[in-house]
């Protein structure tokens, strides 16, 4: 009885992941389909920036930092531009199937603690 709580306690704080820095896609192309990953500080967001008419543009940026002014500075030879920032892992990715898993694990998260509670 005490090692299968032990375990739930290991598995429920390690999908928590306190205080850990997220992964972002860091890339500039055309297409905007990334796959390498990059490791952010604990503070970091997600930026995409879409370039009008030219190149997506994807990497870690300070969430206190994602508001159009500090973005059009840190990219001033952009004029026009669209962006979004994420907090959670690979948030930033090009397709939708990245919201689905993240909605899946959060379900199996939920299900893992409520099995451990009873």
């Amino acid at each position: 009885m005490k090692t299968s709580v032990g375990v739930c306690v290991v598995f429920s704080l390690a999908l928590l992941g306190l205080g850990s820095a997220i992964r972002c896609y860091n890339c500039k192309d055309y297409t905007g389909t990334c796959t390498t990953e990059k490791s952010c500080y604990y503070d970091d967001a997600c930026l995409t920036l879409y370039e009008r008419g030219g190149d997506t543009y994807k990497r870690c940026i300070k969430y206190s930092e994602c508001d159009h002014n500090t973005v059009a500075q840190k990219f001033p030879n952009i004029q026009s531009f669209t962006y979004s920032c994420c907090t959670s892992d690979l948030c930033n990715a090009a397709n939708v199937s990245m919201a689905s898993r993240s909605v899946l694990g959060i379900l199996l998260s939920l299900a893992l603690f409520w099995w451990c509670v009873l």
